[in-house]
């Protein structure tokens, strides 16, 4: 464990911080699966409405170093072509 008041401090920091990330990121995974459901459904409306409310959380989730902006462009491709193809 940390032996100085400083160190002890940046182990709370870390913490707090990390339990953030988390929520975060279980917040993204969460509307991922969203439009998944939406696409598994057939229903092409209702997974672009999704991905339309994922789109901005994902690219947000990328400026505060949650995901590399890769994975998530990659996501997002994906998804879309997954939208295209229902039609």
């Amino acid at each position: 464990m940390a032996n100085s008041a400083g160190s002890r401090k940046r182990a709370r920091q870390a913490e707090k911080r990390r339990q953030h990330n988390a929520s975060l990121r279980s917040m993204v995974r969460t509307y991922i699966k969203k439009v998944q459901a939406a696409i598994e459904a057939g229903e092409k409306a209702a997974a672009e409405e999704a991905f339309k409310t994922a789109q901005p959380i994902l690219d947000g989730s990328v400026n505060k170093g949650i995901f590399h902006k890769n994975k998530v462009a990659r996501i997002k491709s994906r998804m879309v072509k997954q939208i295209v193809g229902l039609a």
